[in-house]
């Protein structure tokens, strides 16, 4: 019967009890809680997020009648770090179009934070920290693992992610069929990390992988070397953590420059015209706010759904949501 939630009422029980242990875990940490709008003048730009949009009826003397609900709460968070706030996070709810499925609701919970004076590196043993607190509540623990985009890919499929090619990369894919046709050199190696490494992965595994192409910088800093004694390249000083083959958070050593934002808006909004998706207004406020003066920091976010799943160790996010998108 469809008006009968989608989680049992166990889940419901240690959802409640994660995030009590999230809110203990930055209150011990002197982290500050803040709330952000969930609707913007703004959008997200990014090609392979969509947005979902409504239209404001009232007066507009506020602005734009077209607003934009939130796929996360990064740039709202930013300017509150601009401002002088300090270390914060938000646990809240965002939206994304496109997007149901198994793993996959258009409503979901996530939890973003951001360090003032740190990098990815030290981000990363936070964020680990936090998901070890988080099994603990289900009785689990996981090993830790550390290792440098690179050097996984060289490990686990002999391959230079950096420097192969585009024949190497999808000989590398081997059975697996896909429809090359305008597909990046980054989808490639996104397509061989989802298909041939993640699968791979230990289920009682906490992994931290950091120090990505530079070409997926997204809102990260770029820098010049990777630390390769032979053959150094640049790399985005970004991190993804994953348990087991899930992917739980992405973090970033955050991009400081309004300038570079400005220009990496501009490519993400071309790449949009390009696939004939639409086109979300930039968000002007941010960038004022980073030429401000943006302190060195920096910024994660976790998806709390699935790590619920993996504390439950469940594949469907309805089983740890009271409604999922069906039921809604």
């Amino acid at each position: 019967m469809s008006w009968r939630p989608s989680a049992a009422p166990a889940a419901l029980r240690l959802r409640a009890r994660l995030n009590a242990e999230i809110r203990a875990f930055f209150a011990e940490r002197g982290v500050l809680e803040v709330e952000t709008p969930v609707l913007s003048q703004a959008g997200n730009t990014e090609p392979n997020i969509a947005s979902f949009s409504l239209e404001f009826s009232g007066h507009r003397d506020a602005g734009a009648a077209r607003r934009w609900l939130r796929t996360s709460p990064e740039y709202p968070l930013k300017r509150l770090l601009a401002a002088g706030v300090g270390d914060c996070y938000e646990l809240g709810r965002v939206f994304r179009d496109g997007e149901a499925g198994g793993r996959h609701n258009p409503e979901f919970t996530m939890l973003e934070w951001y360090r003032v004076g740190w990098d990815h590196r030290r981000l990363a043993e936070e964020c680990a920290q936090l998901v070890q607190a988080a099994l603990g509540l289900v009785g689990r623990r996981a090993r830790l693992r550390s290792v440098r985009y690179r050097e996984l890919y060289r490990e686990t499929l002999g391959l230079d992610p950096m420097r192969a090619d585009l024949p190497a990369l999808r000989e590398a894919l081997g059975e697996v069929a896909v429809d090359g046709e305008g597909l990046s050199r980054d989808d490639w190696l996104d397509l061989l990390m989802t298909h041939r490494i993640q699968p791979g992965f230990p289920p009682d595994q906490l992994l931290v992988l950091h120090d990505y192409p530079a070409s997926q910088c997204m809102l990260a800093r770029v820098r010049d070397d990777d630390g390769d004694a032979h053959d150094p390249v640049p790399v985005a000083e970004r991190f993804e953590l994953f348990l087991g083959p899930l992917e739980l958070a992405n973090g970033y050593h955050e991009l400081a420059d309004a300038g570079e934002q400005r220009a990496r808006f501009g490519r993400e909004l071309a790449e949009r015209a390009r696939r004939g998706a639409p086109m979300p207004p930039v968000d002007e406020r941010l960038l004022d706010a980073l030429a401000h003066g943006l302190p060195d920091c920096a910024g994660v976010a976790l998806g709390v759904d699935r790590l619920l799943m993996a504390m439950l160790d469940t594949p469907r996010i309805a089983d740890v949501v009271a409604f999922d998108f069906a039921r809604a």
